[in-house]
C-alpha cells in the first residue's frame, strides 16, 4: 500500500488527523486501527509503534484536535468576540468540520462509556479555560461561569453550523454574543 499525501503532515500528526477523520465520519464505534491505517495510507504496525493501543491513539487524538481547534480559532488570544472572531470561527468550522464533529462524537460517546468522561470533561475545560483567559484580558470579573456560558453559546452555534444553520446566520449570532459580552462589561464597570 503506497502512502498517500496528508494535508496535516507526516508521521504521528498524520495518524492523529486520520483518527479525527475516521471518528468524524463513522463515530467512535467505527474507530479501528485498520480504518486509521487505511485513511493514513500506512500499516497497522506503524500506528501500534507510535501509540501502542487504540485507547492511547484516541487520547492523543482528542488532545491534538482540541489544541488545533483552539489554536486555529485563536480562542485564548482573542481580544473580543467581534466580526473578525466570528468570521474566523465560522471559517474554521467550514474548512475543518471534522475537528468539531470528532469532538462531539467523543463527548457523546462519554455518555455511554464512563471511562471517557474525565477526558470529555477535560476537553470542554480546555475551551472554557481559553475563554476565561480572553475574558480576563477584556476586563471581565468572575469569569468562570461567564466563560462556561459563552462557551455553551459558541458550542451550540458550532453544532448548528455543522447541522442546520447557514454559516452567515451563525456568524451573525456569534457577533451578537460579542455584543452581549461588551454590554456586560460596560454595565459591570459603571458606578453603582
Amino acid at each position: 500500500m503506497a502512502p498517500r499525501a496528508n494535508k496535516y503532515g507526516e508521521g504521528r500528526e498524520a495518524l492523529l488527523a486520520a483518527t479525527v477523520e475516521v471518528v468524524a465520519e463513522h463515530g467512535l464505534r467505527g474507530l479501528t486501527l485498520r480504518a486509521v491505517a487505511e485513511r493514513a495510507g500506512v500499516t497497522n504496525t506503524l500506528i501500534s509503534h507510535h501509540f501502542g493501543t487504540k485507547d492511547n491513539l484516541l487520547d492523543e487524538a482528542v488532545a491534538w484536535a482540541t489544541a488545533r481547534a483552539i489554536r486555529l480559532s485563536d480562542l485564548s488570544e482573542t481580544e473580543t468576540i467581534d466580526k473578525d472572531f466570528a468570521s474566523a470561527l465560522v471559517e474554521l468550522v467550514s474548512s475543518e468540520p471534522q475537528l468539531q464533529v470528532f469532538q462531539y462524537e467523543f463527548v457523546l460517546e462519554s455518555r455511554r462509556r464512563p471511562d471517557l468522561r474525565e477526558k470529555a470533561v477535560a476537553l470542554y475545560e480546555g475551551y472554557i479555560r481559553a475563554l476565561e483567559l480572553a475574558l480576563v484580558k477584556q476586563g471581565h470579573h468572575n469569569t468562570r461561569h461567564l466563560a462556561r456560558a459563552i462557551f455553551a453559546a459558541l458550542d451550540g452555534l458550532v453544532i448548528q453550523q455543522l447541522t442546520v444553520a447557514y454559516p452567515e446566520s451563525v456568524r451573525d449570532a456569534i457577533e451578537c454574543v460579542g455584543q452581549l459580552l461588551e454590554a456586560n462589561l460596560t454595565r459591570s464597570h459603571q458606578p453603582s
